[in-house]
């Protein structure tokens, strides 16, 4: 029976995210032929090829799909499990900011668990658009940020991962007939905001504002309710409602990336390092 080394499905995960040896070199502090050797050695080992070159993009094979969800699923269970069993004496307090739109999934999925594997580690989690949050004030007001950016191809080795933006509606209530389509949405600033109105402007779509809601629960029953549509990324769409087929009317959206910024003062202190690989392997 072979065993799948964890530092082999790590750089795997990472090359798959970033599409860059490179970047993917620089996230886990490692050279770009360290990079490339792991991924023939991990190839070799599986007998298969995972990444295919598609121009200047790196793609997954059919086989890369297959192993890179066991891989997300081992890497996660492992991480929880070494946290969990490790009787940890770090101690810190971390100010931490989210995204309000990632706010509804975060909370109590990761940074509970967090709290529970690290409990003599503090959190103080707050809540804002990322715009807010990486404002020269935002990032003076915290040690680690996970922020949302619009291109996530300039991001660089901040880069944790990219999510697809897709539209999404009630599933009992149809805004299919209505002639100008009813947005639902954070307030100025918001990216998803931002990328909705580009999008359907572009596409000579009318569109009309209809709510302004600060959170993703707020939003969530407002469309639940029929009120209109809104922009969300795809891993935080809520099961109760449901993504639209990209459409004439409503434009595919392209994706966004996901980064962790950490403070300078912050490079060395072990509760935030503790955090930020927690995160990474959360997200991914």
């Amino acid at each position: 029976m072979k065993n799948l080394p964890m530092d082999l499905l790590r750089t795997f995960v990472s090359v798959a995210q970033l599409n860059s040896f490179t970047r993917a070199g620089e996230l886990l502090g490692r050279s770009q032929p360290a990079v490339s050797l792991q991924m023939q050695r991990l190839e070799e080992l599986v007998d298969e090829t995972l990444l295919v070159r598609n121009g200047k993009n790196l793609e997954l094979s059919e086989a890369g799909e297959n192993l890179y969800n066991y891989a997300n699923q081992i890497l996660t269970l492992n991480d929880l499990a070494i946290s969990q069993l490790s009787k940890s004496t770090i101690t810190g307090k971390i100010r931490l900011g989210i995204p309000s739109e990632f706010a509804t999934v975060l909370l109590p999925k990761i940074v509970s668990r967090f709290a529970k594997a690290y409990p003599n580690i503090t959190l103080e989690v707050n809540c804002e658009l990322s715009k807010t949050l990486l404002s020269k004030e935002g990032k003076a007001n915290h040690d680690l940020i996970l922020a949302l950016e619009d291109n996530p191809s300039k991001t660089g080795s901040s880069l944790v991962k990219t999510d697809e933006l897709v539209w999404v509606a009630s599933a009992e209530h149809s805004t299919q007939k209505v002639e100008i389509v009813p947005l639902i949405a954070a307030a100025e600033g918001c990216i998803y905001r931002q990328r909705a109105i580009k999008l359907l402007d572009r596409a000579r779509q009318p569109w009309q504002i209809v709510y302004t809601i600060p959170d993703l629960t707020g939003i969530q029953y407002a469309i639940q309710e029929g009120l209109g549509v809104t922009v969300l990324a795809k891993s935080t769409v809520p099961e109760n409602l449901k993504i639209l087929t990209p459409s004439a009317r409503f434009p595919e959206l392209g994706k966004v990336g996901i980064s962790l910024i950490c403070s300078a003062r912050n490079k060395k202190n072990e509760a935030v390092h503790l955090l930020i690989e927690f995160l990474k392997t959360s997200l991914s």
